[in-house]
């Protein structure tokens, strides 16, 4: 039997390892199964990668998607939470030599560690079924701590992947949309229906890659305090810029001083936070770190 035949993405071959193994699926772990190979092709070409490539792998689960990535990447890292699906992974992963698991928390990493151990010193490519429950923490800590990290391309729900790309002025958008954007440029590769999983998840998915900048794509004098401003501005949504500032506990300015530095900006005193872009939240934070 070739890799191929083995492949988990075959339901039946899930639904083999599952019994052979006594699997009970952990809701905590946020765990489903992906089987549908289109997918797995279109994570695949979405995060571009390559035999030069050496790919970080989130919870691999039982391997799913690994074997693709075994198959296409020079070198594989994965780092699985579940102490349960260790001896899984030994065996699903059996045909490859390309690739290390690990049992450990992403968030309690060291990044730089884990790239000098097992991928020469060079960024990592991260592939990811993500799960829901902790999306924002995982790509948030990669982007924020200056991991060796080129590239993320995840699955997560398609209400998150939709919050990251999104626009000025959107319903979807939000701190978390800048956030991303500041860091990354966001490609929304591919919609995944509920059915493409075990066992069908409540939520639709989607695959989004973070292409990420070697500097932000705006300068900021101050970017502590652009994200304080950005994180006051969407606390209390369809209210003012100045609302949202006044209620925040990390930011003390006068209602005067918001209104001279947004018509200073060319903004109505009354703009909302929502249909300030990355490059105005910028410029606000300049101003007012300058009083």
């Amino acid at each position: 039997m070739d890799k191929a035949d083995k492949h988990l993405v075959n339901p039946q071959n899930t639904i083999e390892i599952l019994k052979k193994f006594d699997v009970h699926f952990q809701k905590k772990f946020g765990q489903n199964f992906l089987i549908d190979s289109h997918v797995l092709d279109k994570i695949i070409r979405a995060a571009d990668i390559s035999r030069e490539d050496g790919v970080l792998e989130v919870g691999p689960g039982i391997g799913t998607m690994t074997q693709y990535l075994c198959e296409n990447a020079g070198r594989v890292l994965c780092v699985e939470i579940d102490k349960a699906l260790l001896p899984i992974l030994e065996y699903t992963l059996a045909d490859y030599d390309n690739v290390n698991v690990i049992n450990g928390d992403i968030l309690k990493q060291d990044i730089w560690e884990l790239a000098r151990k097992y991928n020469d010193g060079k960024p990592f490519k991260v592939v990811a079924n993500l799960p829901y429950y902790i999306t924002t923490p995982i790509i948030m800590g990669f982007l924020e701590n200056d991991s060796p990290i080129s590239s993320i391309t995840v699955m997560v729900q398609k209400e998150v992947a939709e919050r990251m790309q999104a626009e000025p002025g959107t319903k979807a958008y939000g701190a978390l949309s800048l956030a991303v954007q500041y860091y990354s440029k966001p490609y929304l590769a591919a919609n995944v229906p509920m059915n493409c999983f075990m066992p069908r998840p409540n939520v639709a998915s989607a695959v989004i890659s973070l292409e990420r900048y070697d500097e932000p794509p705006v300068k900021t004098k101050d970017e502590k305090l652009m994200f304080e401003l950005i994180r006051a501005s969407f606390q209390v949504r369809r209210k003012t810029l100045w609302n949202g500032i006044k209620i925040s506990n990390s930011l003390n300015y006068t209602r005067e001083e918001i209104e001279k530095v947004l018509t200073d900006m060319g903004l109505d005193v009354n703009v909302r936070g929502e249909t300030l872009n990355l490059v105005q939240f910028a410029e606000l934070a300049d101003r007012l770190g300058e009083l």
